[in-house]
């Protein structure tokens, strides 16, 4: 017999890339950890991990076993769907997760939403970012993600994760109110290409968005400040320090000295929501993804007409 909690101590191995990740997410010290491994392999009779440099990798057979051990899990999820299937309405805690602007437009008015046709439903709110989304769903510390589609994050194939799209949240260029471009009903980032850039910070997936827009229109911005609140950028703006390209549905300070200009070419970034395997099946997680569907739809529309 496999020890189930073996395996999902391999699983941790393979979703964090190292032991001692795995082992701190865990809650486990790195040798518990590699001993757990090192146990499963022996009642296996297979090597799981060989070295690679400093550390070690996944040896083909423990790859192998980990698209069993992914299926188990969905199947063990499903079950406990299953077994809940008779409870009615949605009721109990629902953990959900969300970057800032996620939280603010869509997870706190469904949160409202479901409190008042729910009431035996608590929904619990985490702020975090895209990519601890999936490391808390993947860790059972979370029902219900909504997150932004990156290069890093895991495919939609990942049996792990099941992942739908939400909507399209286009981004604007934001000039003070006396720029060229504040009249205009779109710009094209190629007349911005020499001034001064705000920019998200490096690792930001909004950043990636802005300089391949910027490169889709032959240049590459000229970057002076960073930020991390969309409300600090638009002070920025305002001050008039440089254009900065801020997703539609960002809620900024309404008395700024500021315009949102369309953009032409449309750059914009995929929401998407994301359960564990299984994991909408969930009365609760199903009543919460119509919610958010209804709110991304009204969202989208407000801010486009």
């Amino acid at each position: 017999m496999i020890d189930l909690r073996r395996l999902h101590v391999l699983r941790a191995v393979s979703h964090y890339g190292t032991v001692t990740a795995a082992a701190r997410a865990l809650h486990f010290t790195t040798s518990a950890a590699s001993q757990q491994i090192r146990q499963l392999a022996r009642d296996l009779g297979v090597d799981l991990l060989e070295p690679q440099g400093r550390g070690v990798r996944l040896t083909a057979a423990a790859e192998s076993l980990l698209e069993h051990a992914d299926a188990i899990e969905a199947r063990w999820d499903e079950a406990e769907q299953d077994l809940r299937a008779g409870e009615g309405a949605p009721a109990g805690p629902l953990r959900v997760t969300g970057f800032p602007v996620a939280v603010s437009v869509l997870l706190a008015p469904m949160a409202a939403r479901l409190r008042e046709r729910h009431p035996r439903l608590s929904v619990r709110i985490r702020e975090v970012e895209v990519a601890e989304s999936f490391d808390l769903l993947f860790e059972g510390e979370s029902d219900l993600a909504v997150v932004e589609a990156t290069p890093v994050s895991p495919p939609s194939a990942d049996t792990r994760f099941e992942q739908r799209p939400l909507l399209d949240e286009p981004f604007d260029l934001v000039v003070p109110v006396d720029h060229p471009l504040a009249g205009r009903a779109e710009a094209d980032l190629a007349d911005v290409a020499h001034e001064p850039w705000i920019a998200p910070l490096p690792q930001s997936p909004c950043r990636t968005h802005m300089v391949a827009a910027c490169g889709a229109a032959g240049f590459t911005p000229d970057v002076l400040h960073l930020a991390v609140d969309w409300n600090v950028t638009a002070h920025l703006v305002a001050h008039g320090l440089g254009v900065a390209l801020v997703p539609r549905l960002a809620r900024l300070t309404p008395e700024l000295p500021i315009v949102r200009v369309p953009c032409a070419g449309r750059p914009h970034r995929k929401l998407l929501t994301c359960t564990r395997g299984g994991g909408h099946r969930r009365a609760a997680v199903a009543a919460a993804l119509e919610e958010l569907r209804t709110l991304a739809a009204a969202a989208v529309d407000r801010h486009t007409a």
